[in-house]
This record gives structure tokens, sequence and C-alpha cells, in this order.
């Protein structure tokens, strides 16, 4: 090793799904997120309707309403796909005494321990209806070795929210009061909260 360079990062732990053996556990709220993505088809379905009833008027022509339902059912599909890969990646987060497990991928994928001395800072931060709660490592070569789609996911994450470790805090099954109450009560002073 050449002197002066920083010492190896001792391999982090990860997981293909989080274990729900810790005192809290974080899953992701099948029923809000449908809620969210129902009203989007509905609203990309009144949007495109109102066009396609002034082409009608116009020429008449009662088949151009058969477009709506179709869009609306490709974006259904589409949402759908979104809630199976949500829901079906098991939970987003499990904060315990020692540390806490977070997805490294927003959908699914692995899961990463992070002991509280190894993290620097969690925060919330909002993008778009989505708010999440951030885990910033102190060793930021922590998100190395994840694997390419990870880096991927994790490059975006890191753009938005300052981060790559980010797990849903407003649809959760659990309110976002309660899982910064967890969060700030098990890292009791080992790490910035807030």
């Amino acid at each position: 090793m050449h002197p002066g360079a920083p010492a190896p990062l001792p391999p982090t732990p990860t997981t293909k799904r989080i274990p729900a053996d810790l005192p809290f556990v974080v899953r992701p709220s099948l029923r809000k997120r449908a809620l969210l993505l129902g009203v989007i088809t509905l609203f990309v379905g009144l949007v495109m309707a109102c066009p396609l009833g002034l082409a009608l008027s116009a020429d008449g022509d009662a088949a151009v309403l058969l477009v709506i339902p179709v869009i609306m059912l490709f974006f259904a599909l589409l949402m759908g796909l979104q809630l199976w890969l949500i829901s079906s990646g098991g939970p987003v987060l499990a904060v315990g005494p020692d540390g806490l497990w977070i997805k490294t991928r927003p959908t699914r994928g692995q899961a990463i321990w992070l002991p509280w001395a190894a993290i620097d800072r969690i925060y919330l931060r909002r993008w778009a209806l989505e708010k999440m709660l951030c885990v910033k490592p102190r060793d930021p070569r922590a998100a190395s070795g994840l694997g390419a789609f990870t880096a991927l996911d994790s490059g975006m994450q890191q753009a938005f929210f300052g981060t790559g470790f980010t797990a849903t805090a407003n649809f959760a099954d659990r309110s976002e009061d309660e899982i910064m109450r967890a969060v700030v009560g098990y890292a009791a002073g080992r790490c910035r909260v807030g």
C-alpha cells in the first residue's frame, strides 16, 4: 500500500432483503403508493380526454375516444409494475441499537448495514411528492462495490438527495414522525440527525 493512501475499507455487509428482526422496521406502504399512482393515471387520462374530445367535436369520429382507455390501460400497467417493484422488495429500513439496514436501490435489490459509527448524518429531503430519509456515511467509499445497477441508481440518488442511501418517509407503513423518533432514539447521539 502506498504511504499516505487511505486504509482499505472493510467489506460492508449487504443482503438481498433487509432482515425484519430489528426492533424498528419500515416497509413501503402499498396503499399510499397505489393511491398516488392511481391519481396520476386518472390525471393522464383526463389530460388526454380534453384534446381528444375537442378533436371529436371537430371531425365527429367517435373512434378517437378509444385511444383514451388504451393509453390509460398502458399507464395502469406501468404503475402496476412500479407498485410490484417497490412493494415486493421487502422493508426499506430497519433500525436497531447497533446501526441500521437501508436499501441501496429504490426498488428491488440489496440492502447495506451501516453501524452508527459509520454514519455521518441522517436527514430528510423532499423531491416532488416523495420525502426521503437520507443516510450519509462517513466514508463515501461505503457505496463502492455494490454492483453496476446499484451504482447507477445511487448516482441519481446522490444528485437529488446528497447520498445514495435513502428510504421513503412519507410512503411507508409508519409515519414520518415515528420513523424520525426511532432513528433519533437508536442513534443516541452517535451521528447527526436532522
